[in-house]
């Protein structure tokens, strides 16, 4: 099944809340401790995506007073991660956040986070082959990797989030996923298994991922839609790849998934239309007489 252009289109600004304790199928139900259901509810009303996440291979234990906490803004081309420990719900300054400002109980890290769901309760499938992942991965990179509530995307299982970017990746193996983390410390993605990056519209994802096949261009911060528009159902996009600059149209293209009645909804993935390389234009303006 493909992937590109299925990531989380609503997830530029991050929260992650450490709970080692049971988690609800849907954290919008606030089943949750007082203090992190209040946090949740707090990012949820700011357009803050909420995360559970505990250590890989970790359980229930009993619950130290205040919340490990690390936020992560997604947005524009230098994004960043912090992590801090606060003791309640309104010492996290989650307005700064959405301003793009470290808040005040946070330090930045230096280091990229991955995630990987293994939400049982959302579905089997992430537990069954997320928690296998997690491990393994957090092996190779010890304290980077956390297990996550659902990130979007089910029928992608396993999934991988790196964060601060949000670059989502599906499907994943053991050896994939390792490939990935690596890549991304490097600053660059992997096509194999890549599902976009959050927060931003589909076929735009679509867009920048047959600009990055056609180019072979792997560095995360090269290829930037410049401008786009749509016709029905026809996105038409210039994409900037380093100094060279794409006309790229894409269209939805749907199929019936091959994986029984779990899976068996329409899926919409995006076919490319056509692809030009633009010739730089230089304007000369006539001499003064």
């Amino acid at each position: 099944m493909p992937t590109l252009a299925s990531a989380t289109v609503g997830a530029r600004l991050w929260l992650l809340v450490e709970f080692s304790g049971p988690w609800p199928s849907h954290l919008e139900s606030f089943d949750l401790p007082d203090d992190i259901a209040a946090l949740v509810r707090r990012a949820l009303d700011r357009g803050v995506r909420p995360q559970l996440i505990r250590r890989p291979g970790r359980r229930a234990r009993p619950r130290q007073r205040g919340m490990r906490v690390l936020v992560g803004y997604g947005e524009g081309p230098r994004p960043w991660l912090a992590s801090g420990f606060v003791a309640g719900p309104d010492d996290l300054d989650l307005d700064a956040l959405v301003a793009g400002v470290v808040p005040e109980s946070c330090i930045l890290e230096d280091e990229p986070v991955f995630l990987v769901c293994t939400h049982a309760k959302r579905n089997a499938c992430c537990a069954r082959i997320g928690l296998p992942l997690a491990r393994t991965l957090a092996e190779n990179l010890p304290g980077r990797v956390w297990e996550t509530s659902h990130v979007g995307g089910d029928r992608y299982a396993a999934n991988l989030v790196c964060l601060p970017h949000g670059i989502f990746y599906g499907s994943m193996s053991q050896a994939a996923a390792i490939a990935a983390a690596n890549a991304y410390r490097s600053g660059e993605v992997i096509l194999d298994r890549y599902r976009g990056r959050a927060g931003i519209p589909e076929p735009l994802q679509a867009v920048e991922h047959f600009a990055r096949a056609h180019t072979g261009e792997c560095s995360v911060g090269a290829v930037a839609v410049e401008s786009s528009r749509s016709d029905g159902d026809v996105t038409e996009a210039i994409v900037r790849v380093g100094d060279t600059r794409l006309q790229v149209v894409v269209e939805p293209s749907a199929f019936r998934a091959p994986c029984g009645t779990a899976c068996a909804e329409t899926i919409t993935t995006y076919r490319l239309v056509s692809l030009d390389r633009l010739t730089p234009v230089r304007y000369a303006t006539p001499a003064l007489t």
